[in-house]
């Protein structure tokens, strides 16, 4: 079997109703909006904590928005940073920044002043949108950065009355409340957007070439790199995405929208993939289990977005089955490896299909997923997307692997990243002859299904035996008590490396260290079974839900040094 056909295995595999190839129109993501509009204009584009806005209106508080950045001096090429939970205002700036031809640089709320600082330096930003609960870290950092212009907005300023009114009463009496000084260059989001017209502001731009996005990533491995998305990439992504949900009705659907739109899954797969289906996003601002069982069974949602952690707590929710979950139609699961376990459950208890996906911010981001309702495979990411090329190649020497056998997971699509922001070194490594080489070790199989073995950085070895997290990490899920999970190796004065599992137990669950040990025991070679546990109440996470396993390790090694000071 050859090379090239190997690379498209996958095909057969395909549903018939997905094609193999896509014309995708070279239009701006604000284009996506416009025509949402234009053919939708009645149906509610967002619903936001008992407010809705309909498509019609979204638009013209774009192009509100738009005009405002105009007035500012924003320009084209210019970034306008983000600094927003999923609210209706994070769709707007977004769309407006876009609209006027700025970049959009998105930052995580979470980050510390230290870390904002970074990307804000590095982008270049003048101007950033940012809630007034976090405007304090703004203002601290201001003038060690290049901003000029920073606008302020809060929860309040769409919520329906008297939500409206009763805000800053509660964050005042919850010690919350954060005064917002008049200052140069301090502006309010409601303010700006109440004196300018609606109208379009027309941004000659080239989708394939212009950057749409500034994505941050690398932050939890070493530092953040800007990945410059274009405006091509992010279209082609979310209409791959409508193409894999082929059962999903333009103008019909209704998406829980609680992967925060500052991770570029979120981005796509809610904000982005709504306002091209026209469907109603439904915004949460923060994931709480007993808050999302509220908003499904109210709300109807059809398609739900997500990560593993999110699918878990809800299942370990004391009172999951008191509400009904029967509206949710598709899940996919995207940021961290999902569990055979909680797939299998959560799909007994919404009746939903829920499958993995692959994908990485340099990649807008999607590229695998699982056939939603054909044959999908246990512990795969599933098969390549339309126009996605991928392959398995030797980390070292670059060569195609033999069919079946274990390297780099190497991908081809329109979807790629122009680079990484001002780093061509760091780009040069990763874009070999048009692929982007991803780090993570993979394999396929006979019928073009993909399995990510682990990242390359994150492999163990182990007295000469390579041993991958992801493997051992499964098995622990196995077992009844075990709630979360996650494997590292920290240093071994005789092994070099060994492996340790921090374990999460499931409320009222008992186990310890013994049993644990016996159970992977029988399932996995000696060599692979953890030397040592830790149990925890909670694991370190990034906003996503993805577990900071690097956060793990720098604690181990930290240990390490106390105890040889010692």
């Amino acid at each position: 079997m050859s090379k090239e056909v190997i690379n498209r295995i996958w095909l057969s595999s395909y549903p018939k109703e997905v094609p193999h190839t896509i014309s995708y129109p070279e239009i701006s993501i604000p284009e996506l909006l416009v025509n949402a509009a234009r053919e939708y204009p009645n149906q509610d584009a967002i619903s936001f904590m008992g407010k809705t806005i309909k498509f019609k209106e979204l638009l013209n508080d774009v192009y509100k928005f738009a005009h405002g950045l105009k007035q500012l001096g924003v320009k084209k090429g210019d970034r306008v940073a983000l600094l927003l939970p999923n609210t209706p205002q994070s769709v707007i700036v977004y769309y407006g920044a876009l609209m006027l031809g700025a970049i959009v640089v998105q930052n995580n709320p979470m980050y510390t002043e230290r870390e904002l600082e970074h990307q804000l330096v590095d982008s270049g930003a003048e101007v950033i949108i940012t809630l007034d609960l976090f405007y304090p870290k703004v203002e601290n950092i201001r003038s060690k950065t290049f901003l000029k212009h920073v606008i302020v907005t809060s929860i309040k300023d769409y919520l329906p009355f008297p939500k409206n009114m009763l805000y800053n009463l509660k964050l005042r009496k919850d010690g919350q409340y954060v005064p917002v000084l008049k200052k140069d260059g301090v502006c309010f989001f409601s303010r700006l957007m109440k004196r300018q017209p609606v109208f379009p502001i027309h941004v000659q731009l080239d989708p394939k070439e212009d950057i749409a996005l500034l994505q941050y990533t690398g932050g939890t491995t070493g530092i953040a790199k800007g990945v410059m998305l274009t405006h091509y990439n992010l279209v082609v992504n979310v209409i791959q995405e409508a193409h894999w949900l082929y059962r999903a009705k333009k103008g019909q659907e209704r998406i829980l929208g609680v992967l925060p739109f500052f991770h570029v899954f979120g981005m796509t797969s809610v904000m982005n993939l709504s306002i091209h289906l026209a469907s109603t996003m439904i915004l949460i601002p923060r994931f709480k289990a007993e808050e999302i069982l509220q908003t499904i069974q109210k709300e109807k949602p059809t398609f739900f977005p997500g990560a593993p952690t999110m699918y878990i707590a809800i299942l370990n929710h004391p009172n999951v089955k008191q509400y009904d979950l029967s509206s949710i139609e598709a899940c996919i699961s995207g940021s961290a490896p999902l569990p055979l376990e909680v797939q299998d459950k959560f799909e007994k208890l919404t009746g939903a299909r829920l499958v993995e996906g692959y994908g990485l911010t340099e990649t807008s981001p999607v590229t695998h997923a699982n056939p939603i309702w054909e044959k999908r495979k246990i512990g795969s990411i599933g098969i390549p997307w339309p126009d996605t090329e991928a392959k398995i190649v030797d980390p070292v020497t670059g060569e195609d692997v033999e069919l079946g056998g274990i390297g780099e997971l190497a991908i081809k699509s329109p979807v790629v990243m122009k680079g990484y922001w001002n780093r061509p070194e760091e780009t040069a490594k990763v874009l070999v002859n048009g692929w982007l080489l991803t780090g993570d070790m993979a394999t396929m199989d006979d019928e073009g299904y993909f399995y990510i073995v682990d990242r390359k950085k994150d492999m163990i070895i182990a007295g000469g035996y390579n041993i991958y997290p992801r493997e051992v990490e499964e098995v622990l899920y196995e077992h009844e008590a075990v709630q979360e999970a996650v494997v590292v190796g920290i240093p071994d004065p005789y092994r070099g490396e060994t492996v340790k599992a921090f374990i999460v137990l499931k409320e009222g669950a008992k186990t310890n260290e013994k049993e644990l040990d016996a159970f992977c025991r029988e399932r996995l070679a000696a060599y692979k079974v953890p030397k040592a546990y830790e149990f925890r109440t909670e694991l370190p996470k990034t906003m996503v839900g993805k577990i900071l396993r690097r956060t793990l390790v720098e604690e181990e090694r930290k240990k390490i040094e106390k105890d040889k000071v010692s």
